[in-house]
C-alpha cells in the first residue's frame, strides 16, 4: 500500500494469501463412545479438518479473537450469523461496507486494548493475555511463530481453538472462489451451532447470484466486457499499478456478473505488478475499485478514467467502487449485483 509500509507488508502477505484444503469439514463421533443426548441436541462435538490439522469443539466459543489479515471476511461472517457478542477482540476493518450498518457494527466491536505489532496484528503475549477460546486468522501467516504470533499449538495449550479461512492455509488466493465464502459460513455455522442460519444465508446468496447470471446470459451483446479490478491508493510492488487483481475470487464474481478480468493473464498469482505503459495499452471496458480503508475509492476511479482517456471505460464513465463484497465473506452476491448493474445497465 502507499501510506504505511507495515500495512503494505501485511497486505502483501495477507491479500496475496490463500490456500487449499481448509474446506473439508466432517462431524466425528465422540471417541469415548458416541455423543450424549445433550451433545446430539446441540450438534456437539464438532470436528473440522483445517489445513493440516483437526480442530474439535465441544461447545460454542464465547471469547473469539479475530486477527487482522487485511480482511473483513471472518468478522463479517460472525456478524452475519449474529455472533458479535462472542468477539472479545477484533482487528479487522475495511472502513466501509456494501451491507448497511456493517461498517458501524465492526467499528463498535472491542479491540481487546492490545498493542499491535508491525504487521498491525496481535502479537503472541497479547494474544495469550486475551484468554481466547477461538482465534480466527485469514491465513496461516497469523499463526507463524517467526512473525511473532502465537502458534496453533501454543493456543491449543491454553484452551483456544484456531481456524484458518478457506484458501488461507498455503497463502495462495489465486484459486479462491465464491464457494470458499460459503465454506467459511458453513464452518462458522457448525462451530457455533448456527448451521441452519448459515444455510439460509448461503441459499439466499446463491439465488440472487443465479438470478443475476441468468439475466446477463440472456442479454445480447457483441463481447464480454473487460474489467480492471484494483485496490485504490495502494501499492504492493515496484510499479505504478501493483495492486491490480489477476486471479482469485474477484474473477468468479466478475464472471457471474457478465464480465471478465482484463488482466487475468498478467500474473500467475493473485496480483499483477504492472507498468503504466502496460495498463495504458490494454482495453479496459470498466473499472472495479476496491476501497480498503480508503474513504473515497470512487474519486480514485474517476482519477484513473481521466488518466487513461483512451479506455472504453473512460469514454462511457463505467466504474463501480466496492469494498468488502468483493472479498472473501458473506456478501459476494452484492458485488455480483452491483457489477452486473454497472456493466449491463439496460438489463437491470
Amino acid at each position: 500500500m502507499s501510506k504505511k509500509r507495515p500495512v503494505a507488508v501485511a497486505l502483501a502477505g495477507a491479500l496475496c494469501l490463500v490456500a487449499t484444503a481448509c474446506a473439508d469439514s466432517t462431524d466425528k463421533a465422540d471417541a469415548a463412545g458416541g455423543t450424549s443426548a445433550a451433545a446430539a441436541k446441540t450438534g456437539y462435538p464438532v470436528t473440522l479438518e483445517n489445513c493440516d490439522g483437526t480442530e474439535k469443539f465441544t461447545k460454542a466459543p464465547s471469547r473469539v479473537v479475530v486477527m487482522n489479515g487485511a480482511s473483513v471476511a471472518e468478522v463479517s461472517t460472525l456478524l452475519a450469523l449474529g455472533l458479535g457478542d462472542r468477539i472479545v477482540a477484533n482487528q479487522q476493518s475495511y472502513g466501509m461496507s456494501e451491507v448497511e450498518g456493517r461498517a458501524k457494527a465492526i467499528k463498535a466491536l472491542p479491540d481487546g486494548g492490545v498493542k499491535l505489532n508491525d504487521a498491525y496484528d496481535v502479537p503472541r503475549e497479547a494474544m495469550i493475555g486475551l484468554r481466547p477460546d477461538l482465534v480466527l486468522s485469514t491465513t496461516s501467516y497469523g499463526f507463524d511463530e517467526k512473525n511473532g504470533f502465537a502458534t496453533r499449538e501454543q493456543l491449543k495449550g491454553v484452551g483456544a481453538g484456531t481456524y484458518v479461512s478457506p484458501q488461507g492455509c498455503d497463502q495462495d488466493t489465486s484459486k479462491m472462489t465464491i464457494a470458499d465464502s460459503y465454506t467459511l459460513l458453513r464452518d462458522m455455522g457448525r462451530i457455533f451451532n448456527k448451521g441452519d442460519q448459515a444455510e439460509k444465508l448461503i441459499a439466499a446468496s446463491e439465488k440472487k447470484i443465479a438470478d443475476v447470471t441468468a439475466k446477463v446470459k440472456g442479454e445480447k451483446r457483441p463481447k464480454v466486457p473487460k474489467v480492471m479490478v484494483l485496490f485504490s491508493n495502494m501499492t504492493m510492488g515496484g510499479n505504478d499499478f501493483s495492486s491490480v487483481v489477476a486471479k482469485g475470487i474477484y474473477n468468479d464474481i466478475l464472471a457471474k456478473a457478465g464480465g471478465t478480468n482484463a488482466f487475468e493473464s498478467a500474473s500467475k498469482t493473485s496480483f499483477a505488478d504492472l507498468s503504466k505503459e502496460k495498463v495504458a495499452a490494454t482495453d479496459v471496458d470498466a473499472l472495479v475499485v476496491i476501497g480498503y480503508n480508503d474513504p473515497n475509492p470512487a474519486a480514485y476511479a474517476r482519477k484513473l478514467l481521466k488518466e487513461f482517456p483512451q479506455w472504453p471505460a473512460a469514454k462511457d464513465n463505467k466504474y463501480v467502487a466496492l469494498s468488502d463484497s468483493m472479498y472473501l465473506g458473506p456478501s459476494n452476491d452484492l458485488a455480483v449485483e452491483k457489477i452486473a448493474g454497472m456493466l449491463h445497465p439496460d438489463t437491470f
